[in-house]
């Protein structure tokens, strides 16, 4: 279950520098109206990659605590 937390955590980082890029280059076409819309995605795919690591570290956690007992 860790595992997959992690693999989604992965993509959602990709997603958020996919759109961090994106707005990068809007601003500097002057396209700040796009820049600020991709800002707010890479925002967004930013939170989901924190909550799903989150998540991983708890399940990763409840795990080692069940091993050990």
């Amino acid at each position: 279950m860790a595992h997959e937390k992690h693999r989604k955590s992965a993509e959602h980082h990709e997603e958020a520098a996919k759109h961090h890029r994106l707005a990068a280059e809007h601003h500097l076409k002057g396209d700040h109206k796009k820049a600020h819309e991709h800002s707010a995605k890479a925002h967004e795919f930013s939170e989901k990659a924190h909550d799903h690591t989150v998540e991983a570290h708890g399940a990763s956690t409840e795990a080692a605590h069940a091993h050990a007992q």
